[in-house]
């Protein structure tokens, strides 16, 4: 917006007109976005209003600039921390979202007992993906919610400390993110990049490894999409002086076996034993070793891959875990015994019709019925049961006989569990061959300057 001329009063700025002008494809300026921005932060501009314009930029789309602008604003909304103090890299890395995507809670503890600092700050569930702050409260006393003086504190005793949006950080993209959760306003690569980059770049990081998911699990269904957020990203990365990598991965089933929030984290501790499905720990090895090619810890791919793997071996990347779950207050019991997490009262197999192959698993839905199942939120309000979610036996390419169990369905509630029956059944496609080729794990990789490796 263009300065008063001489001492004439500048004309404030209404949330109406700022939602009229993006619903008339009229580009924004770094003041009016700034003012909506602080204004739905402090309270002073309603959840309607906000809603309306969430809309409008859905719809619309948002040009670079007014990204940039969104970025920053919510960015500024609150604290930026400054880890100067800490000699070793600050890496993070963050996932657009997926079904069963539980790599973050992988790849803290890997990165911080490789000697890189992880502070990471996430997200709750979002729509019919999972958020890493739900997984992590599933462990009986863990605190997402420290302020940033316990945040640092536990940074220094450990490399990696996981939270979610505090007071001071980033506050606009918290009650914004909750906000899209529940208006339909998700799928924007423009909202979904201010929303990640305004997180990440409060963190002090140096460089981020960003997950940008692709498939029918994914909110960018299509890959051209995905490769379009991701070089968004990239550059918006690349403005603020991070390197970023952007990796465009398969999201067209579940990622791993579990889907659901204690389940996923026995999960993660069985791959930092050295076990788990073998495609959760291929994708955490080669996301862990671009984020040691970027921190200065690996000259190669191929060498952070085998400090990844050397780390997992040794149980150096397991204590580590348990040793960040300690100092946030979580029961490390569970840790060492995963049978301590909150677990389901019921269990109910949903049966193959016919004998075939797998052919295809609509992905979206799987995470539709978690949430069905209480695992996430249908009305902003809701709170989530860690205990419930769903345990693939069969993916993509799999051979199936009739009866066979395609998966089990844990659940507290026999009509969720009716209703995520049926969409269970529906997502699963048996066909009388298998695929002709598995989709890759790794689709391309994006570097900072938005150029493909």
């Amino acid at each position: 917006m263009n300065p008063p001329s001489g001492n004439a009063p500048a004309a404030p700025i209404r949330a109406v007109d700022v939602i009229r002008k993006t619903r008339d494809h009229q580009e924004l300026s770094t003041a009016e976005i700034g003012s909506l921005v602080e204004g739905y932060t402090r309270g002073e501009i309603p959840d309607y209003q906000a809603a309306a314009w969430l809309m409008a930029a859905v719809i619309r789309g948002l040009t670079r600039a007014e990204t940039a602008a969104l970025t920053d604003a919510m960015l500024r909304s609150g604290e930026v921390l400054d880890l100067s103090d800490f000699s070793a890299s600050k890496v993070d890395k963050h996932s657009t979202g997926g079904v069963g995507d539980k790599t973050s809670l992988v790849l803290a503890p890997v990165a911080a007992a490789g000697g890189l600092i992880v502070p990471m700050i996430s997200g709750r569930g979002l729509g019919h993906t999972g958020g890493t702050l739900d997984k992590l409260e599933s462990i009986p006393g863990f605190n997402v919610n420290l302020p940033v003086a316990e945040f640092r504190r536990v940074l220094h005793a450990c490399g990696c400390c996981m939270i979610g949006q505090t007071a001071e950080i980033a506050p606009a993209d918290r009650k914004l993110y909750a906000l899209r959760d529940v208006t339909s306003t998700v799928e924007s690569p423009y909202l979904i990049c201010a929303s990640i980059m305004s997180k990440k770049l409060a963190e002090g990081i140096d460089a981020l490894v960003l997950d940008v998911k692709t498939g029918s699990g994914a909110f960018m269904k299509k890959e051209e999409d995905a490769v379009f957020l991701a070089e968004l990203m990239a550059e918006t990365g690349q403005r603020m002086g991070k390197k970023v990598v952007a990796l465009i991965t398969d999201m067209d089933q579940p990622l791993g076996l579990k889907v659901g929030n204690s389940l996923e984290v026995a999960e993660v501790i069985d791959v930092l034993r050295g076990q788990g499905p073998a495609d959760l720990r291929e994708l955490c090895l080669e996301l862990a070793a671009w984020m040691f090619l970027l921190g200065g810890k690996a000259s190669t791919l191929p060498e952070g891959k085998q400090t990844a793997e050397q780390l997992i071996n040794s149980g150096k990347a397991l204590a580590r875990f348990r040793q960040m779950v300690e100092l946030q207050g979580g029961d490390v019991r569970a840790i060492d015994d995963p049978a301590r997490l909150p677990h389901a009262q019921h269990t109910l197999d949903v049966a193959s019709p016919r004998s075939g192959y797998v052919s295809a698993i609509h992905c979206e839905a799987i995470g539709t019925a978690c949430v069905i199942l209480g695992g996430g939120r249908e009305k902003k309000e809701d709170t989530v049961d860690p205990a419930v979610g769903i345990v693939l036996r069969k993916k993509v390419g799999d051979a199936v006989t009739a009866g066979d169990p395609l998966c089990t369905i844990h659940h507290n509630s026999d009509s969720r569990s009716a209703r995520a029956r049926q969409l269970i059944e529906a997502s699963y496609q048996i066909a009388d061959r298998p695929p002709s080729a598995a989709r890759p794990l790794v689709h391309r990789v994006i570097n900072r300057s938005g150029e493909e490796i």
